[in-house]
């Protein structure tokens, strides 16, 4: 037997940063809107833990116990008292250390596939602690649609989202470091007041009302400026995608994943193939918003 689970990538429509809190975490006022690229994580009972993957950038996902997804599974049978032996094969198509939550993704997928496989009857509430432990953004990867996350982020408020948001999304030629861009972030910050992240009441409305104009003109991210900082061809991106017709261009959380809102299917489309002639990203994918989260697709 085995249980197979569907995951959504992630966009801040809005990541707010508070200053470096004593344990070295940020205070964030983070607006996630999940949307559809996916993972899909497939678990089968097996002699001891183990981890495969499959799919784009397969060769940089870590297969040892490092991974979010194995990771949960022994969170899970740890609180269970069971002994997490399972195969855990992840079939990738969300970018990887792109900014848009794809080992959170994973971790939220395996936690539920293991709690479907071993029929451990753990509550949302108890799903959704675990995933707080594992990481800042594993929770909205479970939950999908649309959240504002409080905290570092894992303290979420669904949030109704009146329509269909269409984006374009351009991938970099390398990776970033989330804690690198942290830390860019806290260098950048120096001797500078930085106010307590509060979320945008006009973004919010702009998601409720399904209003493509007035979410352009609100969504925002403070990390941008240091993820350009460590990466500045990023610049040049965004500014292919906005010279093509998208709405408004951002840098996807920590990055370096460029994320474009856009009217309509078709002026995606033309957004996407502007970028793709461009020669300032590697490859360049659509997608629609919001997605649901974790979703068992078989077993």
């Amino acid at each position: 037997m085995s249980v197979t689970v569907r995951v959504p990538a992630k966009v801040n429509v809005q990541l707010a940063v508070g200053a470096a809190r004593p344990d070295g975490f940020h205070d964030l006022a983070n607006v996630f809107l999940a949307v559809g690229l996916h993972d899909e994580v497939t678990v089968t009972p097996a002699d001891a833990l183990r981890v495969t993957c499959s799919g784009p950038d397969a060769a940089q996902v870590p297969l040892d116990r490092t991974n979010l997804a194995a990771r949960a599974a022994e969170a899970l049978a740890a609180r269970h008292g069971l002994s997490p032996d399972v195969h855990l094969h992840i079939a990738k198509d969300i970018p990887v250390a792109g900014g848009m939550a794809g080992g959170s993704a994973d971790g939220a997928a395996a936690l539920l596939a293991c709690d479907a496989l071993w029929g451990t009857g753990a509550s949302r509430a108890e799903l959704l602690d675990i995933c707080a432990e594992l990481g800042s953004d594993v929770p909205f990867s479970l939950v999908g649609g649309a959240a504002l996350g409080v905290g570092r982020g894992e303290r979420l408020t669904e949030l109704q989202v009146g329509g269909t948001f269409h984006w374009v999304f351009a991938m970099a030629e390398r990776g970033l470091s989330t804690p690198a861009v942290f830390r860019e972030f806290d260098r950048l910050a120096e001797g500078v007041g930085i106010p307590e992240p509060v979320a945008s009441a006009d973004l919010l409305d702009a998601l409720a009302k399904g209003d493509p104009d007035a979410l352009a003109a609100t969504v925002s991210n403070d990390l941008q400026p240091a993820a350009l900082s460590l990466f500045p061809e990023l610049a040049d991106t965004l500014a292919a995608g906005r010279a093509a017709g998208a709405l408004t261009a951002l840098v996807s959380g920590s990055g370096p994943t460029t994320a474009f809102l856009v009217r309509d299917a078709e002026a995606g489309g033309k957004v996407a193939a502007a970028l793709r002639t461009s020669g300032t990203c590697r490859t360049v994918r659509t997608a629609q918003a919001p997605a649901p989260g974790v979703t068992v697709i078989s077993g």
